[in-house]
């Protein structure tokens, strides 16, 4: 493992940690969403009466309840996501140092498939039920290790692990489309010139749009895997059985639900990330000479 792999390790987790502090409202109200089933009678009528019904009775600390359980979770994320890339990067360029959009796939793909093994199955597993919970009229857990520690007694570390197939598929698909797009894009801007500067903000334009692309990619996923997440999940056999229900009963505009918010937080996410990403990874590289 090289400086680099670590630079990107570092600049990853840094990432990550900022993204999300900025992000996370939109977050938690497309979770209520999606978990606002059709079944009972809907608590809220969307967006915008979220956030009010949120703020009415929780105050706007209300908007970044399960915030510590993200955090903890989204800082090895993005670590392991770019860290994982670099490091398959490295062994996939060509003579010349050039990674082509096919190759930047398949390595978005294995940080992708990394990412939800290592960090975010149990990591989401966790965060949903932790919303379910504070939603529900006595809430049990105290807090996010107490959370964890109850998930853990009560249902051993499957309880952690639930809906694994569908977290897989979802972040592999994720990465792979997310890096396949912006590699595209970088090769398309610099042209010729592989040591083109790029301006923070093409970056961020470059990284907007690939979060667009996943997200038409893959909200369906998202939708299942929430579903096979919460604390209804016992209702599913499995993720196909979980598709299946959801299409039989509810029909396919359900597969994209919460496709909004979730629309507006990746393409902002993804742009932030992968801006702050970039800019950490020249300040690391000039400290420590690693080009």
């Amino acid at each position: 493992f090289s400086l680099r792999f670590f630079v990107s390790h570092i600049s990853g987790g840094i990432a990550g940690g900022i993204e999300i502090c900025i992000t996370f409202p939109t977050e938690y109200v497309k979770t209520q969403l999606q978990l606002d089933e059709k079944a009972n009678p809907p608590k809220y009528r969307g967006i915008v009466d979220c956030v009010k019904q949120t703020v009415h009775s929780h105050g706007v600390g209300g908007l970044y309840r399960g915030l510590s359980s993200l955090l903890y979770g989204s800082i090895p994320k993005a670590a392991v996501r770019f860290g994982v890339f670099e490091f398959l990067s490295n062994k996939m360029r060509d003579e010349s140092g050039k990674l082509d959009g096919t190759r930047g796939l398949l390595c978005g793909l294995g940080a992708g498939v990394a990412e939800a093994v290592v960090v975010v199955c149990p990591m989401e597993t966790v965060k949903v039920k932790f919303i379910h919970d504070q939603t529900s009229a006595n809430p049990k857990y105290r807090g996010f290790f107490h959370g964890v520690r109850e998930i853990v007694r009560t249902q051993g570390l499957k309880g952690t692990y639930q809906g694994l197939t569908a977290t897989v598929l979802k972040q592999g698909s994720n990465q792979a489309i997310r890096f396949y797009v912006m590699t595209s894009l970088r090769n398309w801007y610099k042209g010729d010139d592989p040591n083109k500067v790029i301006n923070p903000l093409v970056t961020g334009v470059f990284g907007a749009i690939a979060g667009a692309a996943s997200v038409f990619g893959n909200t369906p996923l998202d939708v299942i895997k929430t579903r096979m997440q919460g604390l209804e999940a016992h209702k599913y056999k499995s993720t196909v059985d979980c598709a299946i229900k959801i299409m039989k009963h509810e029909g396919p505009v359900a597969f994209y639900k919460g496709t909004v918010p979730r629309l507006g937080r990746v393409c902002m996410d993804v742009a932030i990330v992968f801006i702050i990403y970039e800019e950490v990874v020249k300040v690391l590289n000039k400290v420590w000479k690693t080009d």
